[in-house]
């Protein structure tokens, strides 16, 4: 990996803030010299992760992915940034990674790979590549399913001081290492309530539910018009881009449940 993609990290941004201890840790092991891979076992000793990093070789020729990590529990990783905050999410996340693994290797044994992932697998995937999670009072979980963009980030935007979006897909922060407004995350809905203002996540790898996820309980987030993630959302306008923030569509049969409302 280059040492001007690991470099490139702003670790001050507010999308980095739950990661931003270990991850500079990991950055600077690798920059002096450390495999990513190496760097994140580093990173874990003592740590409860219940996986080890090992080079992409370790993978069997003809293996699935997911199917090595579970039989194993260790996982194959290169030396780039998509792999780098893969691991970062592992140990800040590892029960919900362990879950989110765990359904998708059941899912293999049970009906192969596929040409087709499937409704369960596709819906674990865009979780763990592109997902996050959201708490926040129910008045702007309401706006964000009607994408009703001026409510959710102008009318409301006092309420964001209650709410936390945390986010969980590798490759969505690989992405925001150069940000770009049209980056959009895929917001998890949850089924149980959160019992604080913070994403857990024990809470979250129990409600990691197969049925739940292949109804893919989603709905898009523009991350860079969350208030004070990005310089350019204070002023309202930014948000008249039909392009990025698209026009409304009717309410998902899914509703968040009484989990939304902050603390």
């Amino acid at each position: 990996m280059s040492t001007s993609s690991l470099n490139a990290i702003a670790w001050q941004a507010p999308w980095l803030a739950p990661l931003r201890t270990v991850g500079q840790v990991v950055q600077q092991r690798v920059l002096m010299g450390s495999t990513v891979a190496d760097a994140l076992n580093a990173a874990a000793a003592g740590a409860a992760c219940p996986v080890r990093f090992v080079p992409q070789t370790d993978l069997p020729v003809g293996m699935a992915y997911e199917s090595h990590i579970f039989a194993t529990g260790r996982v194959p990783t290169r030396c780039n940034l998509h792999d780098f905050f893969n691991g970062l999410v592992w140990l800040h996340y590892p029960q919900a990674k362990q879950r989110l693994n765990r359904l998708q290797a059941q899912a293999i044994a049970a009906h192969g790979v596929g040409g087709v992932r499937g409704p369960l697998r596709d819906a674990i995937t865009l979780l763990d590549e592109n997902g996050a999670v959201l708490h926040a009072p129910a008045p702007l979980w309401q706006a964000l399913r009607a994408r009703d963009w001026r409510a959710l980030f102008t009318d409301l935007r006092p309420l964001w001081r209650e709410a936390r979006l945390e986010l969980l897909g590798h490759a969505l922060m690989e992405q925001l290492v150069f940000p770009r407004k049209p980056i959009t995350a895929h917001v998890y809905i949850a089924q149980a309530a959160m019992d604080s203002g913070a994403v857990t996540d024990a809470w979250l790898a129990t409600d990691l539910q197969a049925p739940h996820l292949s109804a893919k309980p989603f709905t898009p987030l523009p991350v860079l018009g969350m208030p004070g993630w990005w310089p350019e959302n204070e002023n309202a306008c930014f948000y008249d881009d039909p392009f990025v923030f698209r026009g409304p569509r009717p309410l998902q049969a899914l509703t968040p449940g009484p989990s939304v409302p902050a603390a």
